[in-house]
């Protein structure tokens, strides 16, 4: 007839070096934990070696005896076991994740999710770049976040708060392939199917420093046969873990040798050690009987034990940054020996009440109805593995990643963006990545146009669309479709909201309003210029008097005034300035007229968009304008008479101008052989009387003219 014990029962295996521990139970109460069976084996050969299973089908067959034994003292099959991985090739690693948002966002379970598996990826990257090992493949086999951080400032929990950025310290733990794989072997050939998987220092944790403790700064030291695990706490959290290979199989070797025993003996002669006994018998390897003082074989592990809390001290302190803890509790059978915890204080510099075992202290709340259980430090870890059934359920599962078989590690968290980092899909493929920005400045300010945003991946879970976090299963079938990159950004000139600024100047007590010139690299452009990165754009803040008249397209009579100061074509002429001269005919004063203050808007906006093109002819007409003395350019008071000829000497000869009543020097460029296409980069030489001008310059008969390319 089967025993009374609630549906579901816990049943947690510590594979260790010398032993196999089986433990069945059931949470009784939230604080409590109720131990129905328990059994322990030895292996009968050294089937693992400092935490690692060497001979998985002898270490199977260990599993399959203490099974067999645990169902019979229950009364009930037991199928599923939870297991605990030692940490012999354990790698940590911490690293920083950090998410922004464009907005202020309130922050879901989601969002801290996807933080917490940045962190670990990050981790995992930075692992790789420190031990520059490429052979193994590494599984995180826990992680711990040690704080969060919103807008920067540390916080405790982020859930419901507004923030515009995240962040999380992350401690991640990975193991090799090879560790897990050897140990789901061995339990899976035993007839069993891992439930949850953690470390022997997490578990031993659970049991011996309650959460309440993790607010100060202890050390855990698992003292097992092959391995010493260790953990830190501090501020509430384990902020590091290590382990050393040098446990109580170091101190059995040496009593081996030194009493000339076989191993298993040599391990009783220890554990007698351990007790009170002041005398030990054994057989030694020749059969004969010996006697021996408990203190003698102390005094042949002195040095070994020295040697193993010399090297526990030293990763204790370097993995709480350089100094040493508040205070050590020690678990585990190794560290039961006489003169272990008092040559760690030593070690450490603590007083050796601060370095303590701990066992029956530690197991209070935990009930043992099998009668003959000694509560002890040997019984933390594997209570340790059950308890942490019920803090996360951790376990491998399979799925398919766009047709590839991906084995990962279940925290019971996993979702669709875990299964595609495992596949070698990197964040940017996951997520839309915005087109490049578009960086350049106008006059002289940083600017910057953002790219298009991207698609995120498409993605598919068992033949449905869904989202990058869903919640996946064992044998899930996933398809991604990556995400893409957005347009690279552009603007034109016309974009730009310095285009549309204005300068207004006084042009015969008529108001004139015009369109601001724009350059970029120096040379003036149109509103249709396509921006490149690094332009240098520059908004002009005047115009040349020649652009004002080439602009209204009107010619003047005689002399031209500006602030009512005469002035050549070159003149700069800024917001607000005056301009007075004598026009040619009526209708040039209507057409000043027509673009006065009162002109419409959309008028204004017409004038602007031939712009380009009357800047394009005044470029060429005006080519080499710029006074450098301030005396070319300025206008000789000319009347206007009957239509004559004027006669001029161009580069020494005579030439001749007809069928007008006044002349400029552009004049001379109907009958005069000058390519103005012919530049080549060479400076056009414009003289009139032997005094640098612009094309211009009104003649006179017998004016001497030079025109030339210098260079």
């Amino acid at each position: 007839m089967s025993k009374q014990y609630p549906d579901k029962l816990v049943f947690g295996l510590d594979i260790g070096t010398r032993s196999i521990v089986g433990t069945v139970g059931y949470k009784s109460s939230r604080d409590n934990f109720t131990v129905v069976a328990q059994c322990t084996r030895l292996h009968e050969t050294r089937a693992m070696l400092d935490g690692q299973i060497h001979d998985i089908g002898s270490v199977s067959e260990t599993i399959k005896q203490v099974k067999k034994e645990l169902e019979t003292a229950i009364d009930r099959k037991l199928t599923d076991v939870c297991i605990a991985a030692a940490g012999r090739v354990l790698t940590t690693a911490t690293a920083h994740a950090e998410v922004s948002f464009e907005e202020e966002v309130v922050v879901d379970e989601e969002m801290i999710h996807s933080l917490e598996m940045l962190g670990v990826e990050n981790a995992h990257k930075r692992m790789l770049e420190e031990t520059k090992d490429r052979e193994h493949n590494f599984y995180c086999v826990a992680y711990t976040v040690v704080h969060y951080y919103l807008n920067d400032y540390m916080i405790t929990n982020l859930v419901d708060h507004k923030a515009v950025k995240i962040g999380a310290e992350v401690l991640a733990t990975f193991l090799p392939e090879e560790v897990i794989d050897g140990l789901y072997a061995a339990v899976e050939k035993a007839g069993l199917q891992v439930e949850n998987l953690t470390l022997e220092p997490i578990a031993a944790m659970q049991v011996a420093i309650p959460e309440n403790f993790r607010l100060l700064n202890i050390a855990l030291v698992d003292v097992g046969a092959g391995t010493s695990d260790i953990c830190i706490t501090r501020d509430g959290s384990v902020v590091a873990y290590g382990m050393i290979p040098m446990a109580g199989d170091m101190l059995t070797e040496v009593i081996a040798k030194s009493r000339l025993v076989d191993f298993n003996t040599a391990e009783e002669i220890k554990l007698e050690a351990s007790t009170r006994k002041k005398t030990i018998m054994y057989k030694d390897i020749m059969g004969l009987r010996q006697k021996v003082e408990r203190t003698a074989v102390l005094a042949d592990v002195e040095a070994a034990l020295d040697r193993i809390t010399t090297e526990v001290s030293g990763q204790i302190t370097e993995l709480n940054g350089g100094k040493p803890v508040s205070a050590v509790f020690v678990v585990g059978g190794g560290g039961k020996l006489p003169g272990f915890t008092e040559g760690l204080a030593k070690k450490l510099g603590l007083p050796k009440e601060r370095v303590a075992l701990r066992g029956e202290e530690v197991l209070s709340s935990v009930t043992f109805l099998q009668e003959g259980i000694v509560k002890d430090p040997l019984l933390v870890t594997p209570v340790g593995i059950c308890l942490n059934y019920y803090e996360q359920r951790n376990n491998f599962i399979f799925v398919r990643v766009n047709d590839e078989r991906i084995k990962l590690y279940d925290n019971g968290k996993l979702t669709i963006v875990d299964a595609a980092l495992a596949f070698g899909y990197p964040n940017e493929k996951l997520f839309p990545i915005r087109g490049k920005e578009l960086t350049f400045t106008v006059n002289g300010e940083k600017r910057m146009v953002r790219g298009e945003p991207g698609e995120a991946a498409v993605i598919h879970l068992n033949g449905r669309v869904a989202g990058i976090n869903a919640p996946i299963q064992q044998n899930d079938e996933i398809t991604i479709l990556e995400s893409t990159t957005g347009k690279a950004a552009g603007c034109m000139i016309g974009k730009l909201p310095e285009f549309k600024q204005t300068i207004s100047f006084t042009v015969n007590n008529n108001r004139v309003t015009c369109p601001r010139y724009m350059q970029a690299n120096g040379e003036m452009v149109s509103e249709y210029y396509e921006i490149s990165e690094n332009d240098e754009i520059v908004s002009l803040d005047y115009y040349t008097l020649s652009q004002v008249l080439a602009f209204l397209d009107i010619v003047p009579q005689g002399r031209v005034y500006v602030n009512h100061m005469p002035a050549g074509p070159a003149e700069k002429v800024y917001d607000n300035f005056v301009i007075n001269m004598e026009l040619e005919e009526q209708n040039y004063r209507e057409d000043i007229a027509g673009l006065s203050e009162e002109t419409e808007e959309a008028d204004i906006s017409a004038e602007a968009a031939i712009v380009p093109e009357k800047q394009a002819e005044l470029l060429k007409e005006v080519a080499a304008v710029e006074d450098t003395d301030g005396t070319a350019g300025t206008e000789p008071d000319v009347k206007p008479t009957e239509v004559h000829n004027l006669v001029v000497l161009v580069n020494k000869q005579p030439v001749v101008l007809k069928g007008k009543t006044a002349y400029r020097l552009v004049d001379v460029l109907d009958v005069f052989p000058f390519d103005l296409s012919q530049a080549n980069g060479r400076n056009a030489v414009v003289r009139v009387n032997e005094i640098s001008t612009n094309f211009m310059q009104p003649l006179a008969d017998g004016d001497r003219i030079d025109l030339y390319w210098e260079g």
